[in-house]
């Protein structure tokens, strides 16, 4: 089978599901950056052709967790028996019996990760609604007890390296950040270094509301809509408890990147009328912190397009500048 069948790995993962199962086709889903996701539609004798998602997960994700396959697995589980709409997680296997990696095999749901212009303002609200009812899922809730605490992932990301210096930066990026802003400019990595400082000073970051099941990188991208409605919240490696405000402040950052300020300040009231015992006191540091995570030195991975690039350049600075007032308002007592 190796030698003749292109899919032959995928073939040795459907039989693992359904014996009889065949192999129709295969294809590479997009938008993946920590995993790779497969789509395989197979055929089954006396069934309508079915299909899965095959999730490999990559490199860094498993240093952090090496039984993420199986902890992926239960979490799904746990997450629909508690009414969230999540894929249907079949199939667990780290054997590297038959890739290199960890995978999961999980239901696919037919839809869009993309929102029509007409359907933004609705789903900017939904948005915010689903993820007040992800964060109605205690941290202490049996459910969540196998995943990290934010905290220590903050903390992990806050002592990454710097990605650039002065005087040592790959491929001499800092030098011609002044030459050409599409490599970004020395004021983005300054910001870079400042948003660190700042919060280091105050690790752990401030929490005024009581741990609960984060997403982790929860934006219109993570869900599956189906005309214009939520059918799914996918891509789930990056879950953890901790202080909502942290799935709060990524998802204000992708929706202003997205769709511009205006939906990201209604994304943030409907979140705030949907759960309005959320203290959003110290709402600054987790927009620091989200500005820190998806940072600039990082764009150069995502492949974007030059104009599209250049958006999102233009974004995060007035997201940081935003940030870096109300900070200051708060550490002044000023809030």
């Amino acid at each position: 089978m190796k030698s003749t069948d292109p899919h032959w790995r995928y073939q040795r993962v459907i039989r693992k599901l359904e014996p009889d199962g065949k192999v129709l086709r295969c294809s590479d889903l997009q938008g993946g950056v920590s995993a790779q996701a497969t789509l395989v539609e197979f055929g089954v004798p006396d069934r309508a052709p079915e299909k899965v998602v095959v999730r490999r997960f990559g490199e860094a994700d498993l240093r952090r967790n090496p039984d993420l396959a199986y902890d992926q697995f239960s979490l799904m589980l746990s997450l629909r028996r508690a009414g969230l709409a999540v894929p249907i997680p079949y199939l667990p296997d780290a054997s590297d019996e038959i890739f290199a990696a960890p995978y999961l095999v999980l239901e696919y749901i037919e839809g869009s990760t993309e929102l029509a212009p007409s359907e933004v303002e609705s789903g900017i609200n939904q948005l915010a609604e689903y993820l007040a009812e992800i964060h109605k899922i205690p941290g202490t809730d049996r459910a969540v007890s196998r995943l990290p605490k934010f905290e220590d992932i903050c903390a992990a990301e806050l002592r990454r390296p710097k990605a650039y210096s002065s005087d040592s930066s790959p491929k001499g990026a800092w030098d011609r950040a002044s030459e050409d802003p599409a490599k970004g400019s020395t004021e983005d990595f300054a910001d870079e270094e400042r948003i660190r400082e700042i919060l280091l000073a105050v690790m752990p970051l401030p929490q005024r509301n009581s741990p609960a099941l984060l997403h982790g990188d929860y934006w219109p991208g993570n869900v599956v809509w189906q005309g214009g409605r939520i059918a799914a919240v996918i891509d789930w490696e990056d879950a953890a408890v901790g202080d909502p405000l942290a799935d709060v402040s990524n998802a204000r950052l992708e929706i202003l990147w997205a769709f511009g300020p205006d939906c990201m300040d209604d994304f943030t009231r409907h979140y705030r009328t949907s759960r309005p015992q959320t203290d959003f006191t110290g709402l600054p540091y987790w927009d620091l912190y989200a500005a820190f995570r998806l940072a600039p030195s990082k764009f150069a991975a995502w492949g974007l397009e030059p104009e599209k690039e250049a958006i999102v350049r233009e974004r995060h600075g007035w997201f940081v500048d935003q940030a870096f007032k109300k900070q200051t308002e708060f550490a002044r007592g000023e809030a």
